[in-house]
């Protein structure tokens, strides 16, 4: 009999359908039963020995919220047996109601319960927690997890212990992970977490990689790389990575509609066992990053969210370095810029931010200028070095791209049409902020903002708290002047001011848009003395009425 290893994740929701995700321990048809009779099924494909299915469920009535079973070759598997937690519904919208989206990144997987946290509570565990506690009080209509679902590079000790009764961790990569099967332990730590994992089945997410998915400072150089594929162990290690988020991540982003028409995704199902397809795809894919396209964009009513791969669509040769390769590019721009006044807010998930403390910015753009030879050889080495020592590989690290992204938010924000609000949400720093772009130039009409959450579970050394403090002061500005002036790089075409932050815990922020009116909250998992952690609210703001 087979049974059910991993989710069920409700992936995709609209106003008539929705998907939802699980992994099988054997081939099997999987099976989706809605109280009101609605349904889908799918038969598993095969990765690597594993048995995956992305369970298409039609026939659902726009405004409405049903629960739902899941059943393996007719045998219910979920809810689980004696659960404490309310059924898993799937909640379908309209277009004119209120938009709430929860986001976050950088989680490390929690420990089981009644072990010490090192890091503190876990704000999904904790939103959870409240979610169940009241079923019918708030929720979010979509969680966006904007990188660093796993930490390939940096595994727990439970996980270490697994490792070592595989392999010898003295042979490279170490205590990091290996290969396919590795990564789906990753996954296995993370989302059968009992909070996590319920949460997951009941609330929509949306998904993308950072670095630590791979590896940390995945692709911030062409010479990052090239020292990365002389080791021996790289190679499988990058496809197994793209592999494993192809499959955990990835699928559930896409519409059904987008599904039925992905040759991948038919060729993996059409075979009985897909892993040499897909490793074949995971290998393209980093041959030629034009050849694949992780961004996607998702329509939520008048919502619209672009989110944008900034890891693995990067152009790495220093003469042409670039955040995103033409072609992606010119993607996120026909999206950006699709069907003015058919939405009322533009959300760009981006796990890097666009705007950072101005110091950072300025370093960035600095070392960017030192590593494309501009002050000569030896001024470029120790670029290269301190890129890679001190993470100078965000937006601002690539300076044209920066102008382009820029450029497109001011132009999508502008004219009778613009929305009312263009959003950008990141993660990626540990830390929180607001901050609000002003253009020496013709201003947009949209009200533009970056808003950065991190971590959702992650350690916040003293450093980062004091750097990022500092990296916002007037004297951090001065700072970066003297960098800008030393390496010659021209001025930004927006200057910004921090709004809010910076905000230092487990956290996640969350938008609420209704019509063309905004309002952010942030809130932090804190503990409570005698009880659960709970969320507690440290800010709550009106972005546009």
């Amino acid at each position: 009999m087979a049974g059910l290893r991993l989710g069920p994740l409700l992936r995709y929701a609209d106003g008539s359908c929705a998907t939802v995700w699980v992994e099988a321990s054997r081939p099997c048809t999987a099976e989706v039963r809605c109280a009101d009779g609605a349904r889908g099924e799918a038969r598993t494909f095969q990765i690597e020995g594993h048995h995956y299915a992305l369970v298409p469920v039609t026939g659902l009535t726009p405004g409405t919220t049903r629960a739902y079973e899941v059943f393996l070759d007719g045998t219910r598997v979920w809810p689980l047996p004696d659960s404490p937690f309310p059924p898993s519904v799937i909640r379908t919208s309209t277009e004119d109601e209120a938009v709430r989206v929860a986001f976050g990144s950088c989680r490390w997987a929690a420990p089981p319960a009644g072990e010490k946290d090192p890091f503190g509570p876990d704000a999904l565990d904790t939103l959870s927690a409240r979610m169940a506690s009241s079923p019918e009080g708030e929720r979010p209509d979509v969680l966006l997890l904007l990188g660093d679902q796993v930490y390939a590079d940096e595994t727990s000790d439970r996980t270490r212990r697994w490792l070592a009764a595989r392999r010898d961790l003295n042979d490279p990569p170490g205590n990091e992970v290996a290969d396919y099967e590795e990564y789906t332990h990753l996954y296995y730590e993370s989302w059968l977490d009992p909070e996590v994992r319920w949460l997951l089945s009941t609330v929509p997410s949306c998904m993308i990689f950072d670095d630590h998915d791979v590896i940390d400072d995945w692709n911030t150089s062409a010479a990052w790389l090239e020292d990365m594929r002389a080791t021996g162990w790289w190679q499988q290690r990058l496809l197994s990575g793209l592999m494993s988020y192809w499959v955990h991540q990835h699928l559930g982003n896409l519409s059904p509609a987008e599904l039925a028409a992905d040759p991948l995704y038919a060729a993996v199902r059409d075979t009985p066992d897909g892993t040499d397809v897909l490793r074949a795809f995971a290998a393209e894919a980093d041959a030629d990053a034009a050849s694949v396209r992780w961004s996607y964009r998702r329509d939520f009513g008048r919502v619209r969210l672009l989110m944008v791969d900034t890891r693995a669509a990067r152009v790495l040769d220093e003469e042409h370095r670039a955040m995103l390769d033409p072609r992606e590019a010119e993607w996120v721009r026909e999206q950006a810029l699709d069907a003015p006044g058919s939405y009322d807010h533009l959300l760009v998930g981006t796990s890097l931010p666009w705007l950072l403390p101005h110091l950072v910015h300025d370093a960035e753009a600095w070392n960017a200028a030192l590593c494309r030879g501009e002050k000569g050889a030896r001024w470029a080495r120790f670029g290269e070095d301190l890129r890679r020592r001190a993470d100078l590989e965000h937006w601002a690290a690539f300076p044209e791209s920066f102008t382009a992204l820029t450029e497109l938010l001011a132009e999508a924000g502008s004219g009778p049409e613009a929305p009312s609000t263009i959003l950008v949400l990141s993660g990626d720093v540990h830390h929180a902020y607001v901050a609000e772009p002003h253009w020496r130039a013709e201003s947009p009409d949209a009200r533009i903002l970056q808003l950065t959450c991190s971590p959702v579970h992650n350690s916040i050394p003293l450093s980062i708290r004091l750097g990022f403090r500092f990296g916002w002061s007037a004297l951090a500005r001065a700072l970066g002047r003297r960098f800008a002036w030393h390496a010659g790089t021209p001025v930004p075409p927006v200057s910004w001011r921090k709004k809010g932050g910076p905000w230092f815990g487990n956290q996640l922020m969350t938008l609420t848009l209704r019509g063309r009116s905004a309002r952010l909250r942030l809130e932090q998992a804190r503990e409570v003395r005698g009880g659960r952690p709970q969320l507690a609210t440290v800010t709550e703001s009106e972005l546009a009425r």
